[in-house]
């Protein structure tokens, strides 16, 4: 009766979908470059779904009044309603849209794409400078270092952008919120 629904974005398959960028750079030395923006839109995709989805959600729910002056709009507590009632305050639907996007964007696309690409692209070039290892070898090398690094990033690059969010844009909404969870 209390069970609430599975996020889609967040508690299903699809959240792996964030990780695409991440495998698409780590197989950068293996495939044409094209493959691996092609990877980059699959994350793109899931964070923009994702940040409509919240908005979504935000959209079917209204504020209850808060029992002290100190709630924000983040911190309200939450009754569904339908979005008809609720079209009188876009705030809510703006915050939820705008920090999903943000954040999932940074943790989900920019940082881990970044961190990535130069982990293979020094792999890759170290290799060639410190072995003798046939090319092919260097490149599946440097794909299987990027690959066993995702896992190893993502809560590092998660703090880090609920501190950086937390400490600037979260500041506009009143108080910090509650950050998406891992993709």
């Amino acid at each position: 009766m209390g069970q609430e629904e599975p996020d889609l974005y967040r508690d299903t398959w699809v959240r792996y979908l964030g990780y695409a960028n991440e495998v698409g750079e780590s197989f950068r030395p293996l495939v044409p470059v094209p493959v691996v923006w092609a990877s980059y839109g699959v994350a793109t995709a899931y964070v923009t779904a994702d940040a409509i989805d919240k908005g979504r959600k935000a959209a079917t729910v209204s504020a209850t009044p808060p029992h002290s002056p100190s709630h924000s709009l983040l911190t309200l507590p939450l009754t569904p309603v339908s979005p008809q009632a609720h079209a009188q305050d876009p705030t809510r639907v703006g915050v939820a849209v705008v920090d999903t996007f943000v954040w999932q964007s940074l943790a989900s696309v920019a940082i881990p794409g970044f961190t990535i690409n130069r982990l293979c692209a020094a792999s890759l070039a170290l290799l060639g400078s410190l072995t003798r290892w046939p090319l092919p070898v260097r490149r599946w090398t440097t794909t299987a270092l990027g690959l066993a690094a995702i896992p190893l990033i993502i809560t590092p690059i998660d703090r880090t952008v609920d501190f950086l969010m937390d400490s600037s844009l979260r500041k506009l909404y009143g108080t910090p919120g509650e950050p998406p969870a891992s993709h």
